[in-house]
């Protein structure tokens, strides 16, 4: 597919997704959301030799600004529905991609965009990073997840005073909150993320997949976190990779993963 929106780029096996949309501070919009959609749901899946991808935005000011509001003035409860699932799924399809994705912030990551970092593993942020689910300001609430995942890395307390207050936080502070993994100088949040991504490629494929399943099970209502984990450690024993990484482990030499 050829992306509008989206710039696509390959380094050393880690795909760079870039969020194309300066002048309007990468504002998500549904063209935007569409090649994000048919990006991770079918184009990523189909390469499977990949270390993992990157999210980023174009230019310095700004990951993703929010959403494209003026696509907002035309809707209604039906057609706000609509989009608030649209978005919902193509987020946990981020969420549930079996390789690492993570989100390298500079600037604004504010409503959709902070959404977007959160549907990602992990996030980078840049000193100059800002983070803030501004919604009540237009007197509506966060549509992508924002309500459930901001909870879940910085509990409730202090999410409903953020979502409530619609304050922004900075990198420093997100960092202590537990929202951003790893604060940088900017301009060095790709740089960073690939860090990360190359030292996760040199462990076994099928369980870091198997491992972001049973994270992610933890947090779904109709699933049981502690089952997912015993059944997928029970699959990963029977697995190739395990065969060779244990023997690897003690024959004190480089395990070589073949994902099987």
């Amino acid at each position: 597919m050829t992306y509008q929106n989206l710039l696509i780029t390959e380094e050393e096996g880690i795909l760079i997704v870039t969020l194309n949309r300066p002048k309007a501070l990468n504002a998500i919009n549904d063209l935007t959301m569409q090649e994000l959609g048919q990006f991770f749901s079918e184009d990523a899946p189909k390469r499977s030799n990949i270390k993992g991808i990157i999210l980023t935005g174009a230019g310095d000011k700004s990951f993703v600004a929010g959403a494209d509001i003026k696509e907002f003035l035309a809707l209604d409860v039906e057609k706000a529905t609509n989009k608030s699932r649209t978005g919902n799924n193509i987020f946990f399809s981020i969420e549930r991609f079996p390789k690492p994705v993570i989100a390298a912030v500079q600037g604004f990551a504010l409503g959709a965009g902070c959404e977007l970092a959160m549907a990602c593993h992990m996030r980078i942020a840049g000193e100059k990073a800002r983070f803030g689910q501004p919604e009540v300001n237009l007197g509506i609430i966060p549509g992508y997840g924002g309500t459930q995942r901001l909870v879940q890395y910085i509990g409730k307390g202090k999410a409903l005073e953020l979502l409530l207050t619609a304050d922004m936080i900075g990198a420093e502070e997100a960092y202590r909150l537990g929202l951003a993994n790893h604060v940088v100088p900017a301009g060095e949040e790709i740089t960073k993320a690939k860090e990360i991504i190359n030292k996760i490629g040199k462990k076994g494929p099928i369980a870091v997949a198997k491992c972001i399943e049973a994270v992610n099970a933890y947090f779904q209502y109709d699933a049981d976190g502690y089952e997912k984990e015993i059944t997928e450690f029970g699959n990963a024993a029977g697995t190739v990779d395990f065969k060779e990484g244990a023997g690897a482990f003690i024959e004190k030499r480089r395990a070589n993963f073949v994902g099987k």
